[in-house]
């Protein structure tokens, strides 16, 4: 009978197993001291959040039914707004995603060009785009549409010149030899391959927008954002959490078609 001998450990694997332990401690230290260094009462902190939530939670764990109506209202503003400024968003971002695409543009300095483009849209946070378009515009609902799309072109282009430098080439080239001009390969040859990749990160997209105009409306951008604030001013909890289930509610059947819609597609 053949002896079956466990194979040999690693050479390195004693030495990764010190220097795991030793990041770990060193993390466990940073830690430690970060929340140690944080000028605050640690012992009046927590006793003052636990009175909150005693008197916060089992209001919101009754919402107010009859303000059901202005929350559904303002929760398909919201709808709407993430709606708007992704799809504005999805169209602007693909002629940058060309040109960010260094297969597409022929050049690294075109490549260059557009991915600087889409570093310096994403670096805006969404809330802050949400203020400058409120003084721009005023504050309204157009307002959070302009944010999101600023702010879901730069991920979205991204994305898609990443989808572009990936595409098959070899089936580019063949069109080439075969006397194709640029729009027939556009069509033909790029299109087929990116535009099923295209849709699902465009529904993904819309997702995050849907999170990210609900909280707009704080700075004035419209949506349910608004609501939030006057609740919160007002001390409403009971509206409050009215709001909230309505935003869960929305979230999840939203996750879940686009989920389902995006498997279909790729």
């Amino acid at each position: 009978m053949e002896k079956y001998t466990l194979p040999p450990k690693p050479k390195g694997s004693a030495f990764k197993f010190i220097r795991n332990i030793i990041i770990a401690v060193f993390v466990i230290i940073l830690y430690v001291w970060t929340f140690m260094s944080i000028d605050i009462d640690w012992g009046r902190a927590i006793e003052r959040a636990v009175n909150n939530f005693q008197r916060v939670i089992p209001r919101l764990f009754s919402p107010d039914w009859g303000a059901s109506g202005e929350v559904a209202m303002s929760m398909l503003e919201t709808i709407l707004i993430a709606f708007a400024g992704s799809l504005m968003a999805a169209i602007i971002a693909v002629p940058l995603a060309f040109l960010a695409a260094r297969n597409m543009m022929g050049g690294v300095i075109a490549s260059t060009i557009g991915k600087w483009i889409l570093s310096a849209v994403r670096a805006f946070p969404d809330i802050i785009l949400a203020i400058l378009f409120v003084v721009a515009v005023g504050p309204n609902a157009f307002a959070g549409v302009l944010a999101i799309a600023i702010g879901s072109t730069g991920m979205l282009g991204k994305m898609f010149a990443e989808i572009i430098e990936s595409i098959d080439m070899n089936v580019v080239e063949a069109m080439e030899a075969s006397g194709a001009n640029k729009i027939q390969i556009l069509f033909y040859g790029v299109l087929p391959q990116i535009t099923p990749e295209f849709l699902s990160y465009a529904i993904y997209r819309f997702e995050v927008d849907i999170r990210a105009s609900s909280i707009l409306g704080i700075v004035g951008a419209g949506g349910i954002g608004t609501m939030i604030i006057f609740a919160s001013n007002n001390r409403n909890w009971n509206e409050m959490g009215t709001i909230l289930l309505a935003i869960i509610i929305v979230v999840t059947v939203i996750d879940f078609a686009s989920a389902r819609i995006r498997r279909k597609i790729v």
